[in-house]
């Protein structure tokens, strides 16, 4: 189970009734979590508080789906790392602004840029024009991703198409423009050792089946082997490829996954570290792959998932 995998235009929002205010929300999260772990009689679960570091000063970086959730908050992660934002958005603007002026007020600079990653010119004229604002892009994130789902016997080709043009075609076209442009500039001494960086963020569907959602965990297992077919390619180029496969995550789409108390200990049993996952834990392992200090990490994927993927059904009963 994968509860807001991406956080890009496409995803649907949850139906369940009327959305709360953000601080009743947050305040019913830590609630529920507090009664959890009370419950279970296991130590406080929170997530990382401390800063980020400026690993990033000077480098220039796009972030594809990056007006909420995910892809929000990785670019906020980098541009608390120095990096500077191109924030890539395909419908609303409003969210793609206030995302670029959270990243200013963290000292960097930001722009936004519409675009359907499924469009080979537009993906081409979105690079030519945040290459020209920034001068060069350093680090592309490749977050746009959408889901679609239906019961294998009545999903429409359709369905199967839209899935696998956004999340595999779409992180193709994207990763072909940012190879282009690391190999026409090569590394730029004094910011990175590396000519280039590129982070696709993917799922634990590429590693654990998900019945109902075939088309998308096709997507990501594909990518899966797009990211490391591409890093043995570019390695020698000094460009590296990873990614990073979110499990659980805490957005604005998946309130009803944890917001009754059945709910959240239902999905404890999927995660073994029991609390969820928040944007911010994918945005700081964004910097530290995009970072020199991964420079040895190439054709990885970084599961950031609170252990879903080590077969929590095992941990007890042998």
């Amino acid at each position: 189970m994968n509860i807001g995998p991406d956080t890009t235009p496409g995803n649907a929002p949850s139906s369940g009734g009327a959305a709360r205010p953000a601080d009743e929300t947050q305040e019913l999260f830590r609630r529920l979590r507090w009664e959890h772990l009370r419950e279970a009689g296991l130590p406080e679960a929170a997530p990382p508080v401390c800063p980020i570091l400026k690993l990033l000063k000077g480098q220039k970086a796009l972030v594809t789906g990056a007006s909420s959730g995910i892809g929000r908050g990785i670019a906020i992660a980098l541009a608390h790392a120095g990096a500077d934002v191109a924030i890539n958005y395909a419908s609303s603007s409003t969210d793609a602004d206030a995302a670029a002026e959270e990243a200013r007020r963290c000292g960097s600079a930001a722009l936004v840029h519409k675009a359907d990653i499924t469009s080979e010119a537009q993906v081409e004229s979105m690079f030519a024009t945040v290459i020209e604002r920034l001068g060069t892009i350093d680090i592309l994130v490749n977050n746009a991703g959408i889901q679609d789902d239906a019961p294998f016997e009545s999903m429409t080709l359709d369905q199967w198409n839209r899935v696998l043009a956004v999340n595999l075609t779409g992180q193709f076209l994207c990763a072909r423009e940012a190879v282009r442009e690391f190999r026409r500039r090569g590394i730029r001494p004094g910011i990175s050792c590396a000519a280039g960086k590129i982070i696709f963020i993917s799922s634990v569907h590429d590693l654990i089946p998900w019945a109902g959602h075939v088309n998308y965990a096709a997507s990501k297992g594909g990518l899966a082997m797009l990211m490391r077919s591409l890093a043995q390619e570019v390695a020698p180029h000094r460009i590296r490829a990873n990614s990073i496969s979110p499990g659980a995550l805490r957005t604005g789409i998946n309130t009803d996954a944890w917001s009754t108390p059945e709910a959240y200990r239902e999905l404890m049993r999927l995660i073994p570290c029991r609390r969820i996952g928040e944007p911010d834990d994918i945005g700081r392992a964004t910097v530290w792959l995009a970072s020199d200090d991964s420079d040895y990490v190439h054709g990885t994927t970084l599961y950031v998932d609170g252990g879903m993927t080590l077969y929590p059904g095992f941990a007890s009963g042998g």
